[in-house]
């Protein structure tokens, strides 16, 4: 493989096969995570939120830290920070599959809760890193291992909120909890792992060569890495992210489906750690553009909705969605449309 030799046809067609890949391997995934939730004992929230929201990332995991590595840290940062305002979006289009009530009342959690506020924690030390001193150890900002650290602590208090609930939705006849299917307590927990592993090393394949790929059509089109960041590669590595909602949705897993947005928004954070350390020549959040801590921002506030939506709990909406769902939508567009012409 040469991809400094690929020409834009090329280059869009690859982007293009790794975007089905990544679809066809994340449809997969949502039946493999949903019966690890149960036969593993850790349950649909924590699964959605630490396991598939760290695989079905780890396509943009890879992009972002590559990009960062050879040198293209604002291609990184978009990724990253692009990815978790498009899977939000998501959730409005699973909201839309779900017709029997708005999703984010029948999905209702302490622990997707938990993770939404981490998730605002987490973006809040990514824009104190930005607004800090450039200074780094080893070129490491010390912004990192502050983020890693958050994250780590944040998922212990997620899994907490689990075993000990001190606050519980009230229950509703349009609630679905998470409840433990007989059938998945069968299955091989050693082959369930495995299926598992060998689709996250597909996803990881996908994002390291759709970098090479999102490079290529930059330089080919003019258009800033960003752009092709924030909408192009984000959109596509969170794909993955698309179809688990969708497919776990029909599942009846309405906890696996927010938990995965919520809890893969918050690895995502993540990116922009291990992209640091990558990135040779100094602080990458130092290299953020405007464009993406308006992003940032952008994401805080969807984040934030959400969570209104967990908290009030809509049962039936607009067209059958939340408010919350149409907040989601119109901001985000929104937001597209400012990014295109700004």
């Amino acid at each position: 493989m040469q991809p400094a030799a690929w020409s834009l046809s090329l280059s869009v067609s690859i982007f293009v096969a790794m975007a089905v890949a990544i679809c066809v391997s994340g449809t997969r995934l949502t039946a493999i995570a949903d019966r690890l939730a149960d036969r593993s004992g850790i349950g649909e929230a924590l699964v959605g939120g630490v396991l598939m929201g760290a695989v079905t990332s780890l396509s943009g995991s890879v992009l972002s830290v590559t990009a960062a590595w050879t040198g293209n840290p604002q291609l990184a940062v978009a990724n990253a920070i692009g990815g978790m305002a498009a899977q939000l979006t998501f959730l409005a289009v699973a909201d839309l599959c779900y017709r029997r009530a708005n999703l984010e009342h029948a999905a209702a959690s302490s622990e997707n809760m938990l993770q939404g506020t981490v998730l605002i924690c987490l973006l809040s030390v990514i824009l104190i890193s930005v607004y800090s001193p450039a200074w780094t150890v080893w070129k490491v900002h010390p912004g990192t291992p502050i983020l890693v650290l958050a994250y780590v602590y944040g998922m212990r208090i997620v899994q907490r909120g689990r075993r000990f609930p001190m606050w519980k939705p009230t229950a509703t006849r349009d609630t679905r909890p998470d409840v433990v299917q007989r059938d998945n307590l069968e299955m091989s927990l050693q082959r369930l792992w495995a299926e598992f592993a060998g689709l996250a090393a597909i996803l990881a394949l996908c994002g390291w060569i759709l970098q090479f790929a999102a490079v290529n059509i930059s330089t080919a089109t003019g258009i800033s890495q960003a752009v092709v960041g924030a909408l192009f590669t984000a959109v596509t590595t969170s794909l993955p992210e698309l179809v688990t909602s969708i497919t776990a949705v029909r599942r009846g897993a309405l906890t696996l489906a927010v938990g995965g947005i919520i809890g893969g928004n918050a690895y995502d954070s993540l990116f922009l750690a291990f992209s640091d350390v990558a990135y040779r020549e100094g602080s990458i959040y130092h290299t953020i553009p405007d464009t993406m801590l308006f992003w940032i921002g952008v994401n805080c506030l969807m984040t934030a909705i959400l969570l209104m939506g967990l908290l009030f709990r809509q049962r039936h909406g607009i067209g059958g969605i939340g408010f919350e769902s149409v907040l989601l939508l119109v901001i985000y567009l929104g937001a597209v449309g400012l990014l295109v012409t700004y």
